[in-house]
C-alpha cells in the first residue's frame, strides 16, 4: 500500500469508527464495487472519499466528478488526497478542473490544493491560470499568502516567460519575495 492510500485510510478509519462497510471498502478489489458505492444514496463522506481515491488512483475515471468536489473541499486533508489521485488519474479534464478551482474567487480560501495540483500536472491551463490566481494575491492585505506562494512556487516549477512580469510584482511582498526569486531564476532567460 502506497504513503498517501495508508494515510488516507488511517484518518478514514478512525472517521468510519472502524466500521464493517470500512473494512469491506479498504478490502475489495472489486472496481464495480467501488464505483457503486461511490454513487449509492446514503454512503458516508469518508466513504465517499475512500472509494473516490481508490478508482482514481487506479485510473478509473468514474471518480472524476467525486474528486473534483473533494479536490474543494474546506478540509485541507480532503483537497490533498483528491489531487493525489487526480494526478494519477491522467484524465484530460482534471487540469481544466483545477484551473476552474483555483481562479474561483468566491472559494480562493479552498485554492492551494488546485494550484498545486496544476504545476504538477503540466497542463497548457496551468500558467495562465496560475499567473491570473496570482495577480489577484498581490492585491493589498490578500489573507491568502498560502495560495500565493503556491501560485509563485508552481510558476517557477513550469519555468515559463509568460510569468514574469508578474513574478516580479510578487518581488514587493515581503511574503513573496524569497519565493519569486528563485522563481524567476528557474525561468529561461530572454
Amino acid at each position: 500500500m502506497d504513503e498517501e492510500l495508508r494515510s488516507l485510510t488511517e484518518r478514514l478509519r478512525g472517521e468510519s469508527g472502524a466500521s464493517a462497510a470500512y473494512d469491506r471498502l479498504v478490502a475489495t478489489e472489486d472496481a464495480d464495487e467501488l464505483a457503486a458505492a461511490l454513487t449509492e444514496p446514503g454512503q458516508p463522506l469518508w466513504a465517499r472519499e475512500l472509494v473516490a481515491f481508490r478508482l482514481g488512483a487506479a485510473g478509473d475515471r468514474r471518480a472524476f466528478e467525486a474528486l473534483v468536489l473533494f479536490l474543494n473541499h474546506r478540509e485541507p486533508q480532503r483537497c490533498a488526497s483528491a489531487a493525489c489521485a487526480l494526478a494519477r488519474l491522467d484524465d484530460p479534464r482534471t487540469s481544466r478542473a483545477a484551473a476552474a478551482l483555483a481562479t474561483n474567487e468566491l472559494r480562493v480560501a479552498y485554492a492551494l490544493h488546485p494550484v498545486r495540483l496544476l504545476a504538477e500536472l503540466r497542463a497548457p491551463e496551468a500558467v495562465p491560470a496560475l499567473i491570473t490566481t496570482l495577480e489577484r494575491r498581490l492585491r493589498p492585505h490578500d489573507p491568502h499568502r498560502r495560495v500565493a506562494l503556491a501560485c509563485v512556487d508552481g510558476l517557477g516549477s513550469l519555468g515559463d516567460v509568460r510569468a514574469r512580469p508578474v513574478l516580479t510584482e510578487a518581488l514587493a511582498h515581503p511574503t513573496l519575495a524569497e519565493a519569486a526569486v528563485r522563481a524567476l531564476a528557474r525561468l529561461p532567460k530572454t
